[in-house]
């Protein structure tokens, strides 16, 4: 069908699904990332045709030729997103047309086509539904969704491809702190930046995360867990984390966070804490916050705290910064206080477990 149709999904049970016993066992402590559901949806794109061939299938490998396009010029895009169970037996997702929206704008950015935000939704929840049993239980739990999609024509030639595939994975979930949540040590990287004004930083695509991956192990050999960005024009202004998005919490009760310039990636979390920030009386601001003042706000006791937030782990308690000069502390190196109220706040309204007035909350199944 074309693109401008409604796609109908033909389905293919796996004939060979893991075995309930089995199944269990994983979700007993599935970690993150590690473990995957029976299933996968594919659909199919070639120029002049539109998409194709939606199908909701047995997870296996992906046939590739070497001369597949994005193995060269790194067509490629991709979303994250959660599925909960909810205490009556629901199941549930936080803002997937949040997700459509973005993963489409990121297709823009890299000359890819447009998946529309519907069939991006049905896509998740056919997903959903047919690989129910994989969403473990348990308050922290979930089924972590994975939509992307990549150039798959083959040819080599620097131009937009002619056909793509998009795909859904699934992996379930367990809690993202195994001892709770516990303040990060982030690294400040004085040599490497994430993206650069006209490039592809407000974009979710696998190139950006592949850019950070030397400064992510810069931080890890400083015993930090997370890197921290400075803009790419004057090395001063804070951007983002590796996979984060970053806030600041002052004594005045205002919230800061960076502003999107077209460097940041539009965070879906974000986004909802700003929401949820300025309701519970925040003064809500988003401005640029040089990394001196970071360090300064910090050390006269202004700052009180700082946070990161995205889809795996919510909301982040930063508690400790390192640079190549030295080192400070957030708060005291303790949760901040409007930290955890805006988390478990969150955490519960995601999980229908708490009031959704903005109604973020879609009932799939």
């Amino acid at each position: 069908m074309s693109g401008g149709d409604k796609l109908d999904f033909e389905i293919r049970p796996n004939p060979a699904p893991v075995s309930a016993a089995d199944r269990a066992a994983l979700l007993a402590n599935p970690g993150f990332g590690r473990v995957f559901t029976d299933h996968m949806v594919t659909i199919r794109y070639a120029e002049g045709k539109g998409w194709y061939d939606a199908r909701v299938e047995a997870r296996a490998p992906i046939p590739m030729d070497p001369a597949s396009a994005v193995l060269h010029y790194a067509q490629e895009i991709f979303e994250g997103l959660k599925a909960y169970r909810t205490a009556d037996g629901a199941v549930t997702m936080f803002r997937p047309e949040a997700n459509a929206n973005r993963f489409i704008a990121s297709a823009q950015r890299l000359a890819m086509p447009e998946l529309p935000a519907e069939t991006f939704v049905e896509s998740l929840r056919r997903l959903v539904e047919i690989d129910r049993e994989w969403i473990p239980d348990g308050p922290d739990a979930s089924l972590y969704l994975r939509p992307f999609m990549f150039a798959s024509e083959v040819f080599l030639g620097v131009r937009p491809a002619n056909e793509y595939l998009y795909c859904v994975i699934a992996s379930p979930a367990g809690a993202y702190f195994a001892g709770g949540v516990k303040p990060v040590t982030v690294w400040v990287s004085p040599d490497y930046t994430r993206a650069a004004p006209g490039g592809t930083g407000a974009a979710k695509c696998g190139g950006n995360y592949a850019a950070s991956l030397a400064a992510q192990a810069e931080a890890i050999e400083a015993g930090c867990d997370q890197v921290v960005f400075l803009d790419a024009v004057e090395r001063r202004f804070v951007d983002e984390l590796g996979g984060m998005n970053v806030f600041f919490v002052y004594d005045d009760n205002t919230l800061v966070t960076p502003p999107l310039t077209g460097t940041i990636l539009p965070g879906i979390t974000r986004d909802a804490v700003l929401t949820l920030a300025a309701a519970a009386g925040h003064r809500v601001e988003e401005r640029p916050v040089s990394f001196a003042d970071w360090q300064a706000d910090a050390a006269s006791g202004r700052l009180r705290e700082v946070f990161a937030c995205g889809t795996a782990a919510v909301i982040t308690p930063i508690g400790r910064v390192r640079f190549p000069d030295g080192e400070f502390l957030i708060g005291g190196g303790e949760p901040g206080r409007s930290t955890m109220a805006l988390r478990e706040q969150l955490v519960s309204i995601q999980r229908g477990e708490a009031e959704d007035p903005h109604g973020w909350v879609q009932r799939v199944l």
